[in-house]
């Protein structure tokens, strides 16, 4: 049994596989899920996950070495846009059709239950040393 981290063993199993340069999608449970790329569905009820709870566990089991957002989020959920940035630093900014269409070269896909406007990121994997 793990001793702590990620508990959810599609979500363990998923992020134990990924190598440097992939893709992870953490999306709102709103964002349309791409064709083909794996899923890991959390969302339980609307706001559960947060999107932040998600990320914050995310940001302790894998190494990011940056991040795409829509530029629409600085404006729409800065709660959001201050998290990220706090997290992982300067953004990637494109537009939300962007970030959709970037989405369907993701290895992972990370629903949440936030559901909160444009609460969706790119994480692209980086190595521990």
């Amino acid at each position: 049994m793990k001793r702590d981290g990620v508990l959810n063993e599609a979500l363990a199993g998923a992020l134990a596989r990924l190598g440097h340069t992939d893709l992870v999608v953490v999306g709102d449970c709103g964002l349309p899920r791409p064709h083909g790329v794996p899923v890991v569905d959390l969302a339980l009820t609307f706001g559960v996950p947060t999107f932040a709870q998600v990320i914050d566990a995310l940001h302790q089991e894998i190494v990011v070495e940056g991040i795409v957002v829509a530029r629409e989020t600085s404006t729409h959920n800065p709660a959001v846009d201050d998290l990220l940035r706090a997290r992982f630093g300067e953004p990637v900014l494109v537009s939300h059709d962007e970030l959709k269409e970037r989405s369907a070269t993701a290895r992972l896909f990370v629903r949440t239950g936030e559901a909160t406007p444009y609460a969706n990121v790119l994480l692209r994997c980086g190595v521990p040393f």
